[in-house]
């Protein structure tokens, strides 16, 4: 079965009410479009995907690496934009095709399997739910009639179809209007096979949808610790935090030995079971010579992102008897919610001493020790 997928994010949004464009909203650092994307792109079956955007909102789509896709831009309906794909792929030897709503971002693998498997033997399968409340019909704020809800259903997307069939219907019905594509089917008397659908596969209409949505794909929350000390030596410049400090002595180390942000990178690593810091930038390799610690944590937030894991908040003690870091503190903050892309409001610091009792007490060492949790996302 030769089989493409066709995502519909061409719309206008306007029942959002946002000035970003409803496919591009983020919710846990993804676009609803590449939740969307990602949901199907590893079924090997789906041989092409075609994106169909709105031409005001090239500039979102370019920002957004959705590899192996064929861009077009829409029409000014959903039915014309779905046209326009349709006969873009009509000479790709497209066999069968996956109609779906980019802001449908939430259908599952098994949900997606079933439609392929039932349209192996039928021309259009289309998910549905059962609606469960009372159903009425209403004009002007009035209820006038009540509906017998047992013979009716939601339909969902995706939504499948033979190539051929689903072709000459749209090019049939070129100027009508249609809710949805299994209804040039329905309008014709052909037969539309239903699956199970699922409450989770919403659709993104208004701002109470895309919070219900962020619920749905709240992550797991891990904690890790990081430990560092160093010793002061003289003719080395003193970074704490991610900041040159003025101070008579500096750390002694590898690198620029600050043991800041050497043990919020080992913190981070241990909540996303990645090893430490050792293990990533070894003291025996002489590129990381006297390296910026800032360098090092950004490749460790590149690695962590990459793994889809985002950081919850950060909380730091640095023990030292001098300098004192309370007129520090603010900057540091600062930088290292630069650096690991957060909200300075998820990160505490807080500077400590040992009451003048051993190596940091006399003044010869500073440590840190951190606590991060993170955020790991499906």
């Amino acid at each position: 079965m030769s089989l493409f997928l066709i995502l519909l994010a061409a719309g206008n949004s306007t029942r959002l009410k946002s000035r970003i464009p409803k496919p591009f909203h983020i919710v846990n650092d993804k676009t609803l479009l590449e939740h969307s994307f990602n949901a199907f792109k590893d079924l090997h079956k789906i041989k092409r995907t075609v994106i169909v955007y709105n031409k005001k909102h090239k500039k979102y789509l370019n920002k957004l690496n959705l590899k192996r896709t064929l861009k077009i831009i829409g029409g000014k309906t959903r039915q014309e934009s779905t046209f326009i794909a349709l006969n873009k792929i009509k000479k790709m030897n497209c066999k069968k095709v996956l109609i779906h709503d980019s802001v449908r971002p939430n259908p599952s693998k098994e949900l997606i399997n079933k439609i392929i498997q039932n349209l192996i033997n039928n021309h259009a399968v289309v998910p549905v739910i059962k609606i469960n409340d009372a159903t009425k019909r209403v004009e002007k704020n009035v209820i006038f009639k009540n509906i017998l809800r047992n013979s009716l259903r939601f339909s969902q997307t995706p939504q499948g179809f033979t190539f051929r069939k689903i072709y000459e219907k749209h090019k049939k019905n070129i100027n009508a209007s249609f809710d949805d594509d299994s209804a040039l089917f329905t309008e014709d008397e052909e037969k539309v096979v239903t699956i199970a659908g699922s409450k989770e596969n919403l659709k993104i209409t208004d701002k109470e949808d895309l919070n219900i949505f962020r619920s749905l794909k709240k992550g797991k929350t891990y904690s890790g610790i990081g430990f560092d000390t160093h010793r002061l030596t003289k003719g080395r410049k003193l970074f704490l935090g991610g900041i040159k400090i003025p101070f008579a002595l500096g750390l002694q180390g590898h690198s620029d030995a600050d043991p800041v942000l050497h043990a919020l990178i080992d913190s981070l690593l241990g909540a996303c079971k990645l090893g430490d810091i050792g293990k990533l930038f070894s003291d025996k390799d002489k590129k990381y010579k006297n390296i910026r610690s800032t360098l090092l944590l950004k490749k460790v937030i590149e690695l962590i992102k990459s793994k889809n894991f985002l950081i919850n908040n950060i909380d730091i003690n640095i023990i030292a008897q001098k300098p004192k870091i309370k007129k520090y503190s603010k900057k540091m903050i600062q930088i290292i919610s630069k650096l690991c892309e957060i909200n300075p409001n998820q990160i505490n610091i807080k500077g400590k001493t040992t009451e003048k009792l051993g190596l940091i007490g006399k003044g010869k060492a500073i440590a840190s020790e951190v606590i991060a949790s993170v955020i790991k996302y499906d």
